[in-house]
């Protein structure tokens, strides 16, 4: 069998878990590719778009409304009245998400009340004693036991898998759960380092190690948007 190249694109795709579908962003590349006659006409076709030299939005305002709401009612589904079920974000990046989170369950259900807090980690991480510069810790608000309860950890951005971890150890200090589940707004499932996987997930991204999300929030930036940058040194 020959193989030959020829210049073909590689592809990085969001999927939108709601609707399954997925946005290609091209970058020019060599595969080997082999030879078989002509290209199936039933093979689909992708929109195209230019290369990613900028940020490109992957989640809109509208859009990111409606994937939060989704969330919301997939909580609803899944704990009913939240009587023994509390929502857990991790800082940084959770926070906003499960003050958002709590916020919209408050108002679609009317219950008067769902316990929430925000956990720090950053001396539970695998990493942080070798920091190149100095750590800052976040802090951890969280006025209840989490023993015999459901607990409903939220980041905005899954990636290696390792803040999770990190959490996990940390809720520890705060007694046994029933049960741990994991909400992403975000979840980039080809760029993890351990076997963690989101229960609830608001889109997924398909991309390269090297590429960068970012989530801003109406109540910090001004606007609800999730961007994707080619690199991680754009966020420097």
């Amino acid at each position: 069998m020959k193989l030959d190249f020829q210049p073909i694109f590689l592809a990085q795709s969001i999927s939108s878990v709601d609707q399954h579908q997925s946005i290609f962003f091209h970058t020019d590349c060599q595969l080997p590719s082999r030879k078989f006659g002509t290209r199936p006409a039933e093979l689909p076709t992708f929109p195209t778009f230019a290369p990613m030299s900028n940020g490109r939005v992957i989640l809109p305002t509208e859009r990111f409304a409606l994937t939060i709401d989704r969330l919301c009612h997939q909580l609803i589904e899944n704990h009913d009245d939240f009587q023994n079920t509390c929502l857990v974000g991790i800082q940084q990046g959770g926070v906003p998400l499960v003050n958002r989170i709590h916020q919209r369950l408050l108002e679609i259900t009317g219950i008067p009340r769902i316990e929430n807090g925000k956990l720090d980690i950053t001396f539970y991480r695998d990493d942080f004693r070798h920091r190149s510069k100095p750590i800052r810790a976040s802090v951890t608000e969280m006025d209840f036991l989490i023993e015999g309860k459901n607990v409903v950890l939220m980041d905005d951005v899954l990636y290696t898998g390792r803040s999770v971890q990190a959490a996990m150890s940390a809720l520890g200090d705060f007694g046994r759960p029933q049960k741990v589940e994991l909400l992403a707004l975000v979840d980039r499932r080809f760029n993890r380092d351990l076997p963690i996987k989101s229960d609830f997930t608001g889109i997924q991204v398909d991309s390269l190690d090297e590429a960068y999300v970012r989530v801003e929030w109406k109540e910090v930036e001004g606007e609800d948007i999730v961007w994707l940058f080619p690199n991680k040194g754009w966020k420097d």
